[in-house]
This record gives structure tokens, C-alpha cells and sequence, in this order.
């Protein structure tokens, strides 16, 4: 199974998917330790939040799936249209969380991603959301 992990210090599940630009990418068999085979350090502009083609590196790695600690329901929809799973976690460890990815073991739950924050739509895109008092 190959993962990618969002990763912004390369040391830990860090949140927000869209706006990550890094990745630990993680080979594991469910039987074996996670192996890390690569990382992925995109520039500003490569996040998936910012990028739109369906040309993205992330989508030429072959992944099954993607670690995170948080997602919007666009991010996870876009990235199944690539075959990609989205899993989003409380954990913090890449590797443990790769192994029990891999071996069908559950992973903790991640808080619920607030998808009531700026997307950065352009002029004339503005979606207002009010939360009730």
C-alpha cells in the first residue's frame, strides 16, 4: 500500500490537507514497518487547494491512500475521482499510523474539519456562512 502522509515538519500528521505542500510517502504491507520512500516538499503554489489541474504530483505517485489529520469533504471527493482514500486521524506518529492503516486496524478519529474558513474564492465567489447564535 502506498501512503501519502501530510506532513509540514516531516515529522508528524499535521492537518488541513488542501493546504499542505508536504508529504511523507510511506510503502507499508500491513505486516512489515512502513518504509518512507520519498518526500514531497511542493512550492506555494503546487497545494492542492491552489492547484487545479488533474496533473498534480500527488496524483502521479500511484497512492491508495492519504494520512491526515484533517480534510474538507472537496478535498476527499477530488482526491477518490483519483482512486486516492482520504483517512483522517487524531494520531500524530506517520509510521504507527501507516501500519495500522495497512493492517486494517482502526485509527483514532480526527476532530471534524471546519470548512467555515476562507477558501480564498475570487472576487465575485464570496460564500458567506452564517452560524447561527
Amino acid at each position: 500500500m502506498r501512503i501519502a502522509v501530510t506532513s509540514q515538519n516531516f515529522r508528524t500528521i499535521t492537518g488541513h490537507a488542501g493546504k499542505t505542500r508536504r508529504f511523507l510517502i510511506l510503502e507499508a504491507d500491513g505486516r512489515e514497518a512502513p518504509l518512507e520512500v520519498e518526500r514531497l516538499d511542493l512550492p506555494a503554489h503546487m497545494s492542492l487547494h491552489d492547484y487545479h489541474g488533474d496533473d498534480h504530483p500527488l496524483f502521479m505517485m500511484n497512492l491508495d491512500a492519504i494520512l491526515t489529520q484533517g480534510a474538507g469533504r472537496g478535498f476527499v471527493e477530488r482526491l477518490a475521482r483519483h482512486g486516492i482514500a482520504v483517512h483522517a486521524t487524531s494520531a500524530t506518529d506517520p509510521l504507527s499510523a501507516a501500519a495500522d492503516l495497512a493492517a486494517g486496524r482502526p485509527l483514532p478519529v480526527a476532530a471534524p474539519h471546519d470548512e467555515n474558513h476562507d477558501h480564498g474564492h475570487a472576487p465575485g465567489q464570496v460564500q458567506l456562512r452564517i452560524k447561527p447564535t
